[in-house]
Parts: structure tokens; C-alpha cells; sequence
């Protein structure tokens, strides 16, 4: 089953699978160098700060932030972690074998939410093993990575990608080519995101 709409992502969830949305959750497990708001912060650094659990995606509300010691000022349902660099891929396993694998190209002084294009890559990329015993049976799974390391997960499969597209442009304002591949995605609409130009 394929989800868009984020009623049927959560309503196919088995409840003893929801760890894998909390995003504090996974980053502990996986052993990175994380905590809830509240917790101190080992040492003064740049950290990426952003909601533990967000069905909307988007990276909504995710901003990396220079933090001294406490991050009592900081909004409750958020979480710290050390922030990865480097390559982002969007991948979607298929009974855990990867069937699409796409990078995503960004400006690393604009927002995090915003990006300039996602494109098909001809990658190998392994299930990761920390989903092997999941104990729904999904169709589908989509996992991020950033420089190899796993920071989210979903279970559904890539939107941007669902109309056979090898590129996937986002459009930020109204300024665009009329005659473009262009297609509005309402339902992910945030930051002023008017939809994509698919190539």
C-alpha cells in the first residue's frame, strides 16, 4: 500500500513498530550523541534541534543551533543530536531491498526544509539492520541518511517519486515555467512549497 495521506500512514503502523517515528528514539538506539530538551549537552556546539516525532515531514521546524550546556529554553517535544554532513540520499526498500535511491542537492545557506533538487542515483544501499524485526509487515519502508548514517524512517514510499521521475525540482514561489512538468502537491504544502517540476 502506497501512503500519502498521513491518517493511513499512521493507521497502517504496528503499535510496537511506532519507535521507529520518534526520532529521539532511533538516534539513541542507533548511538548517536543525542537527548531530550532538558538535558544537557556534553559539550558547546553546533547541534541540530528538531521535533522527536513529525508526520508532516519537511524537516518542519528542524534548525541546527549553537548550544553552550542547557536546553531548558528550548521548545519540550524537540530533541538534540550531533549534526552528520554530507551526502543525502531518500531511499525506498521494497521487503528490504532498495528500489529507489535519490540524492537530494541543496544550498547549505538556505533553510533546512529547502531544497533545490532531489535526483535518481544508481547507489547500493543496505536495508539497515536495526529495521529488520519490525513487526508489521510493510510493503514499503523509506529511510534517510545523511553521510550513511539513519535519521529517519517512514513507512511508505518516496511522494516526489510515485510519477516514474528521474528529478524532482521543488518550486518555492510562483515564478516558474508555466510550460514545465510541473505538478502542485497541496497536501505537502509548507514554507510556501507550491509543489515540483518532474523531469
Amino acid at each position: 500500500m502506497y501512503h500519502l495521506d498521513i491518517n493511513d500512514e499512521w493507521n497502517a503502523i504496528h503499535h510496537d513498530d511506532l519507535w521507529i517515528y520518534n526520532k529521539l528514539q532511533l538516534s539513541r538506539i542507533l548511538g548517536y550523541n543525542c537527548g531530550p530538551i532538558g538535558s544537557n549537552v556534553p559539550k558547546s556546539d553546533f547541534y541540530i534541534v528538531r521535533p522527536s516525532i513529525n508526520f508532516l515531514g519537511m524537516g518542519r521546524f528542524a534548525e541546527i543551533l549553537w548550544i553552550d550546556d542547557n536546553t531548558d529554553h528550548l521548545y519540550p517535544s524537540n530533541f538534540w543530536c550531533e549534526v552528520f554532513k554530507g551526502e543525502h540520499l531518500s531511499v525506498d526498500f521494497h521487503y528490504g531491498e532498495a528500489k529507489l535511491v535519490v540524492r537530494g542537492i541543496k544550498d547549505e545557506k538556505e533553510p533546512l526544509y529547502k531544497w533545490e533538487k532531489w535526483e535518481k542515483i544508481d547507489k547500493k544501499v543496505e536495508f539497515p539492520s536495526i529495521l529488520k524485526n519490525l513487526k508489521g509487515n510493510y510493503d514499503w519502508i523509506n529511510c534517510e541518511f545523511i553521510n550513511g548514517n539513519l535519521i529517519e524512517v517512514h513507512v511508505r514510499q518516496n511522494p516526489d517519486f510515485r510519477y516514474n521521475n528521474q528529478v524532482a525540482i521543488p518550486v518555492w514561489d510562483d515564478n516558474f515555467d508555466k510550460n514545465s512538468n510541473f505538478i502542485g502537491d497541496c497536501e505537502y504544502d509548507t514554507y510556501g512549497r507550491r509543489g515540483i517540476i518532474i523531469k
